[in-house]
């Protein structure tokens, strides 16, 4: 997700600030992809190498840093670094690598993966990336894939703000913007920006706050934002559809909407008034397990003290009503009149002078039969080229583009579905699968499936800066650059119009190439090197900047954020991009697909006795960021084990305190992890972090660096019962569990 700045225009000249400097040192401005928040930093560099990572100097942007990206120089310079291109020469997990050049890795790649094709199908081929640690890949994995014929791409955006994306679009047609600059409150559905976690978004919190705007938060816990909120309601994890479904029954029950909106605007009003009389605040009250009174409280406040923001969530997102949650989201900014109006949620568009990663994708060229091939397309179409087809002429009605893939989330395969295909479950095989940036096997759910799809593939590559578990399985370990190494430009991964240039400071060390580089080398060894006609990354900015008038280095080295004039009630003008062209809170797209038009609450399976306790996972640490920085010693020290947050009463219950190692059990898997009393949880809910490996300890099939011991995907289910319906993603908040004290702690505990 990039990060939610001002969009108050008289904040924005867009010109680069001067950087300060001292003596002897050189300054950039660059953006740090630490995390996909993307944060305006200024690298300093000495003897061509960075050396500090600081606060940008522009107003906009001060004081938007953590401390993984004041630790960025430090971490890309650790002796473990991947620095040349690796071939594994042992059985698969052996850990026995041999050194080889890039011409040959990617000739080899390229023979293989067309010996597949030639036997399979093209969609036997599939890819999964990430926002971060390598960044994006521009557009060019997807744009290769649809010219050489496979649908089947997926990334972690389908837990995290793509699959948003897609269910947005769905009522409104393209994903708002949230404008903390003049909203007048600000609702929280579990999300926690802290000062080293979102910071640009907490920092904007702050200074609304500063200046009126009321905090609602919703979240089991008492987060810190939840510390600092005017109603804090701490609903059950996993009834935020609920929530919503109460909220409304209170803003339409009181009539506290916006009436001529609702009447010339939206479609579905008196289907979706019917289905929130089914939640009466009663009903809501019982199920999320709040006050009613609080509830009522809570909704008013949204209603009446507008316009106000939801800002995207990534708790909505990993549910098993997800789908219904994300809509009820929009269905409540609309009903309230809070879409693309200042202070609300801004629909942008792309910026019309900067050719889109959409457009560089070329979706156009992918046959409609092969589209039909994508995997999970069937029976979880949401996100899939199929979900989103209805869409396609109206998008390019409004927005001037037939595939908006906003967040890459719009046109993805079912990562549940493309798993089991790997593994041999499928409708077809598998047999060859890429990832770049994207420690793959700890971040998805049913880490057991994916291990299994991995040890079935005939062909596995891997784009990386360190060997992660995922890395340790590959055929092909090749050796990715950083942020601080490569020039970048960033355009909101299609979110919103703000495009930023990030300035490359250094050198890459070794033998470590760019995604851009990657993809235009397998895309001439597959004698297809029209596919990327650019010779450079600087070329390929160059032809997507022609809009502006500028080339890449007249672009980056004048502004640190571009855009033109905001215009708001576009839709006055234009429609919204759906097929009414209204907002549709009752949706035909998901009508056509076969499912419920109108949101909905479905309740959890029944309690197991034998998992007593309910599970919330995904949350992130403030050192790490997904499965990453675990390598660095100084956010190691900080945060040495993976910690089990529990209420004082679920640890007395248990039998546990603090400092012990328990081991966590399900139907899915087990983990080991250090306990952590915290009074700010709820008895009888258990906090498991994201993503935990120790890269210190032993590499190879059995051991994984520690991630078979303590990685929470072993934890998470994607059967049926815990996958939403129209997205088929799973539900991590609210997991049943048991938990067991550990006689001693596990290997490798420090």
């Amino acid at each position: 997700m990039p990060s939610v700045y001002s969009i108050d225009q008289s904040a924005v000249t867009g010109k680069r600030t001067p950087a300060a400097t001292r003596p002897g040192v050189e300054t950039r401005n660059t953006l740090c992809a630490t995390c996909d928040i993307s944060c305006n930093v200024v690298t300093e560099i000495k003897q061509g190498r960075v050396v500090r990572v600081r606060s940008s100097d522009n107003p906009i942007f001060k004081d938007n840093i953590c401390m993984k990206g004041i630790m960025a120089p430090k971490a890309f310079a650790h002796p473990d670094r991947l620095m040349r291109p690796l071939k594994r020469v042992g059985e698969r997990g052996s850990g026995r690598w041999e050194e080889v050049s890039w011409e040959d890795a990617m000739s080899d790649i390229a023979r293989r993966l067309q010996t597949i094709i030639d036997r399979d199908g093209p969609e036997a081929w599939a890819v999964s990336t990430s926002q971060w640690n390598t960044a994006t890949d521009h557009g060019l994995g997807r744009r290769i894939m649809n010219h050489v014929g496979s649908p089947n791409w997926i990334s972690g955006v389908a837990l995290c703000a793509g699959n948003t994306a897609a269910i947005n679009r769905m009522t409104y047609g393209w994903f708002p913007w949230a404008d903390f600059a003049n909203t007048n409150c600000i609702v929280l559905f579990g999300h926690n920006p802290r000062r080293n976690s979102w910071v640009p978004v907490y920092n904007q919190i702050r200074r609304a706050q500063a200046r009126g705007a009321k905090l609602i938060v919703l979240d089991p816990r008492k987060s810190e934002n939840a510390g600092r909120a005017d109603i804090w309601l701490p609903l059950r994890a996993g009834t935020d559809a609920a929530m919503c479904l109460g909220w409304l029954n209170v803003i339409l029950e009181e009539g506290l909407y916006d009436k001529a909106f609702v009447e010339n605007w939206t479609i579905g009003f008196d289907e979706l008034r019917a289905r929130v009389a089914e939640y009466p605040v009663e009903r809501v009250a019982e199920i999320t397990g709040c006050d009613p009174d609080m509830i009522r409280k809570a909704a008013r406040l949204y209603a009446t003290s507008g316009p106000a923001v939801i800002p995207w969530t990534p708790i909505t997102d990993m549910q098993r009503n997800s789908t219904s949650a994300i809509r009820l989201h929009s269905i409540l900014r609309s009903v309230c009149g809070y879409v693309d109006v200042p202070g609300g949620e801004a629909l942008q568009g792309f910026n019309p002078d900067v050719v889109s990663e959409s457009e560089i994708e070329a979706h156009e060229v992918l046959p409609e039969a092969q589209k039909a091939k994508q995997l999970g397309s069937d029976t979880h179409p949401a996100f899939t080229y199929r979900g989103q087809a209805s869409l396609r002429p109206h998008t390019k009605r409004v927005w001037g583009t037939e595939y908006a893939n906003q967040i890459t989330g719009c046109f993805m395969a079912n990562p549940s579905a493309t798993f089991r295909a790997m593994a041999g479950e499928g409708p077809y095989p598998v047999k060859a699968f890429f990832t770049l940036g994207n420690n793959t096997l700890l971040s998805f759910a049913n880490m057991p499936l994916i291990l299994k799809a991995m040890m079935n593939q005939e062909l596995i590559v891997v784009h990386e800066q360190f060997m992660t578990p995922t890395a340790q399985l590959a055929d092909y370990v090749l050796p990715g650059d950083s942020w601080l190494e490569r020039p970048w430009l960033h355009d909101a991964f299609g979110w919103s119009s703000m495009v930023r240039p990030s300035e490359k400071s250094m050198e890459p060390p070794g033998e470590c190439e760019s995604t851009f580089s990657f993809w235009k080398r397998l895309a001439a060894a597959m004698g297809r090197a029209d596919i990327v006609p650019w010779k450079t990354i600087e070329d390929f900015y160059d032809y997507r900047l022609e809009g502006t008038g500028m080339t890449w280095d007249e672009f980056s080295k004048s502004h640190e954020i571009y855009f033109g004039p905001l215009e708001f009630r576009k839709y006055e003008r234009t429609g919204f991009a759906t097929p009414s062209g209204k907002v549709e809170l009752k949706s035909s797209v998901l009508e056509g697909l076969g499912f419920d038009p109108l949101p909905y609450f479905r309740d959890d399976p029944p309690p197991n006795p034998e998992f007593p306790l309910m599970m919330f996972t995904g949350v992130r640490e403030d050192e790490y960021f997904q499965t990453g920085q675990r390598h660095v010693p100084e956010l190691r020290a900080r945060k040495p084990e993976p910690n089990l947050f529990v209420s004082p009463g679920t640890a007395d219950e248990q039998g546990i305190t603090a400092g012990d190692w328990v081991e966590v059990v399900n139907p899915t898997g087990k983990i080991a992890i250090q306990v952590a009393v915290r009074d700010t949880m709820p008895d009888g809910l258990v906090r498991i972090p994201h993503g935990w490996w120790k890269p210190e300890m032993k590499q190879g099939a059995g051991h994984l660096s520690g991630a078979l011991a303590h990685a929470d995907a072993q934890l998470c289910p994607d059967d049926e019962d815990f996958l939403d319906r129209e997205q088929g993603i799973p539900h991590l908040k609210g997991i049943p569990c048991r938990i067991s004290k550990l006689e001693a702690p596990p290997e490798g505990a420090q």
